[in-house]
């Protein structure tokens, strides 16, 4: 694996920034389907919740009105049951779709210089006499002594997702 050049990181600053670009309208495309399915499921949810208490003011008498505020409740838990089972199934989507653009990385051309600026990272973290490999999965894994650092494209994946999970949890608040 060869080192880049001096002045190529100056060079590679375009490409880093169209790479930024690309990663900011593909999350923000991201979010916006989360926030609409979020949206339509919370009204979903909101409107079947709705219908449950009219339904249980309908009903006059003592023993009703204790049935229908314990099927309301149960009606509550399964509507939050619901939408957290589809927040979930959401977020398993968001994880995907960030794991395969990941995987799709080493089919960029631009793939050659961001296998150099990671290594180039794992020197600067491991330093000089680190031992750096590409990994299978593309990116790159270094090791010096006992240190180890992953910087594999599915290993960065996680990272960003978890770096961005306060943000991916916003969805679902302001909705």
């Amino acid at each position: 694996m060869t080192r880049l050049p001096r002045g190529a990181e100056t060079a590679l600053e375009p490409v880093r920034r169209a790479l930024d670009r690309e990663a900011a309208q593909n999350a923000a495309r991201t979010e916006a389907e989360a926030r609409r399915q979020a949206e339509e499921i919370l009204a979903a949810a909101r409107a079947e919740a709705a219908d449950i208490r009219a339904t249980a003011s309908r009903e006059g008498a003592e023993a009703a009105r204790t049935d229908a505020v314990a099927s309301s409740a149960r009606a509550r838990r399964a509507a939050r049951r619901s939408v957290l089972a589809e927040q979930e199934h959401l977020h398993s989507l968001l994880t995907a779709e960030v794991m395969q653009q990941a995987r799709e990385i080493r089919r960029d051309p631009r793939y050659p210089q961001i296998l150099r600026r990671l290594t180039a990272q794992a020197d600067r973290l491991l330093g000089p006499m680190a031992s750096v490999t590409e990994s299978p999965r593309g990116g790159v894994t270094g090791t010096a002594g006992s240190r180890r650092i992953d910087l594999s494209l599915p290993a960065l994946a996680e990272q960003a997702l978890e770096e961005n999970a306060r943000e991916v949890r916003r969805l679902w608040e302001d909705v």
